[in-house]
């Protein structure tokens, strides 16, 4: 697994000192590395057992199991998604793209370490960074920007100026006001046949991976933020945003201009009307509209 920095357990938990290389959720846990744990996702909190020696944030006031305890160093934190981010703060840990020499080929920018398919049509104006594979009979029009751990798919299109594995947003503030970055360490998987409008940004996950699954299509103009999960054969209209951790299921269709909040749950073939703000999760083969989506 990929180390990203070193930082000892022992700065936040005194009488431990385990080497914390790398991010994790619990929805991926992995050995050595820094995690966190809100009070609404304690149920979740088992998948800390399928991993060892991590630096874990852990939520006041809450008992911690004694079976968690006895593998990882834990911190008890008042906000542990904000002690998370103050985590990278205080080491100085940003993870932005390096900067890398490229080829520049029939007017595009390549990193000679990207991984490219057969019949891959480049257009002018392009960028590639070193860590993005792309599959083949690949579409890549002018102006487009990947950048970091993207991997594309076998016939894939992607349209004009549009930026994949760019940063999400994170939102949370220390006690003076003061931005508190959470780095985004996350890639993004387009699956095979995947077709990407114009001027469209998929921004890469901020732990796990931003996927849009197999068959599906993204309109023109549209956001999907980190950690989003986009099912197969689903159909997202133009200036649609979904912002970070939510997902919808295969076979849906978003309609244009709709919004759908921060971790919400939209179903299979679930159908989401024009200008809809949608609040709730939507269960499987459901129809909503209108702000909130009802």
């Amino acid at each position: 697994m990929k180390e990203y920095f070193s930082v000892s357990s022992s700065n936040y938990v005194h009488d431990t000192d385990i080497n914390i290389v790398r991010p994790a959720s619990l929805n991926n846990p992995k050995d050595n590395a820094v995690m966190f744990v809100t009070e609404a996702f304690l149920k979740y909190a088992d998948a800390l057992l399928k991993c060892r020696n991590c630096l874990v944030f852990w939520p006041e006031g809450n008992e911690i199991p004694q079976a968690i305890a006895d593998r990882h160093a834990v911190c008890v934190s008042a906000n542990p998604h904000l002690q998370y981010c103050m985590f990278f703060r205080e080491n100085n840990i940003t993870y932005l793209p390096e900067q890398e020499k490229m080829d520049y080929i029939d007017g595009s920018f390549i990193s000679p370490h990207a991984v490219i398919g057969k019949n891959v049509k480049i257009f002018p104006g392009a960028y590639i960074g070193g860590q993005v594979t792309v599959g083949d009979n690949v579409y890549i029009g002018a102006g487009v920007k990947i950048l970091g751990e993207v991997k594309i798919g076998n016939n894939v299109v992607i349209r004009e100026n549009t930026v994949i594995g760019a940063d999400g947003l994170s939102t949370d503030r220390d006690v003076n006001g003061r931005a508190a970055t959470m780095p985004q360490f996350g890639g993004v998987i387009l699956e095979d046949d995947v077709q990407i409008g114009a001027m469209t940004v998929i921004a890469r996950g901020a732990i796990d991976n931003t996927v849009i699954g197999k068959g599906s299509k993204v309109d023109n103009c549209c956001f999907i933020s980190h950690n989003v999960q986009v099912g197969k054969d689903t159909f997202i209209v133009g200036e649609t945003i979904m912002f970070g951790s939510s997902s919808v299921g295969d076979r849906a269709y978003i309609s244009g201009n709709s919004t759908i909040r921060n971790g919400i749950r939209i179903g299979n073939e679930t159908f989401v009307g024009m200008g809809s703000n949608v609040i709730k999760d939507i269960q499987d083969g459901a129809v909503v509209k209108g702000n909130p989506a009802r």
